[in-house]
């Protein structure tokens, strides 16, 4: 069966890693595309998933940047807006381990300026899924926007959310006072253990998967780095191991592991509903391949996911 459509709606990032120079008082960048939701598009369709972007993408040279590798990925950008505001930059620095820390220069740029016109005539009758989250949700002006393009889209469409919580840009009290809300818009929830200690602190995964079912949302995954991934749908659970790898960053992981769950779960006909056909068997073949396709881009420098024919490459650990 082929996949039908997954939209994806948010922001394109530059993320900025920084290197070795040649003099003590230079500092190199590299920059890469990246940003949460792009990431999740670029992989999308770099599965094979016919992936749509709603993105504000800026004239400037991060914006071209952007645009030039959404559409070598085979990204459609059909209903990207052209916006004259400059793009989202974020500058990383890499821990021993490939974890980065950012810091965002993302004040009036263009990722988050979505207005309800802009939104109002995306044609989502060959879309089975919508994938929002991370910043363009939580930030204003554009944030209420996508809510309601998001209601407006659950009658025919299974929606997907990634809090992706930037407690150095917006505070996590304004994500907490959201979730509810988007838990009750959405159908499935992915969401890191970071994200998870921002939003509850101190709370176990499974307690917080039983908060968020009990605001509306049925399936809930909790990425849990080399802990692998806690999958609940509907109070029902299973945990899934990560796949071995030789870690360069962490940069994009989550995104990918999204992709492809989402991914898997489109090609086998389960998205465009409440999921009311998906079993436990299935969830746990889902987050299986994604925990495939994130291992494969940790293996790589930035957010660069894999292209379909790289997953033969890697096998699940104990060969599933």
């Amino acid at each position: 069966m082929s996949p039908r459509q997954i939209t994806v709606l948010g922001e394109c990032v530059a993320d900025a890693f920084t290197e070795p120079a040649n003099a003590s008082n230079e500092l190199a960048l590299r920059v890469l595309p990246g940003g949460g939701p792009a990431n999740t598009a670029v992989a999308l369709a770099r599965l094979g998933t016919p992936a749509r972007f709603l993105a504000r993408l800026s004239g400037d040279v991060f914006g071209r940047l952007f645009r030039a590798h959404l559409e070598e990925s085979g990204v459609d950008l059909s209903y990207a807006v052209a916006a004259a505001e400059p793009s989202t930059l974020a500058v990383a620095e890499l821990d021993a381990t490939g974890q980065a820390a950012f810091s965002f220069h993302a004040q009036n740029t263009a990722d988050w300026q979505w207005t309800p016109g802009e939104l109002a005539g995306v044609d989502l009758s060959e879309t089975a899924c919508v994938h929002t989250g991370s910043l363009a949700l939580v930030r204003e002006p554009g944030g209420a926007a996508v809510e309601e393009f998001l209601a407006a889209a659950a009658p025919r469409a299974t929606i997907s959310i990634d809090p992706n919580v930037r407690p150095l840009l917006v505070r996590p009290e304004v994500y907490r006072a959201r979730l509810a809300h988007w838990c009750a818009l959405a159908d499935i929830l992915r969401l890191s253990e970071d994200d998870l200690e921002l939003l509850l602190p101190g709370t176990p995964p499974e307690q917080a998967c039983d908060i968020w079912h009990a605001a509306g949302v049925r399936l809930v995954v909790i990425t849990l780095g080399a802990g692998g991934a806690l999958a609940s749908l509907d109070g029902e659970r299973l945990r899934v191991p990560a796949v071995a790898t030789r870690v360069v960053d962490t940069v994009g992981a989550g995104d990918s592991f999204t992709a492809g769950l989402l991914h898997h779960l489109g090609a086998r006909g389960l998205l465009g509903g409440r999921l009311t056909d998906l079993g436990l068997d299935e969830v746990a073949e889902a987050c299986r391949f994604g925990a495939r396709v994130a291992a494969l881009t940790c293996s790589v420098a930035g957010p660069n996911p894999p292209w379909r024919d790289q997953l033969a490459q890697l096998t699940t650990a104990g060969g599933a």
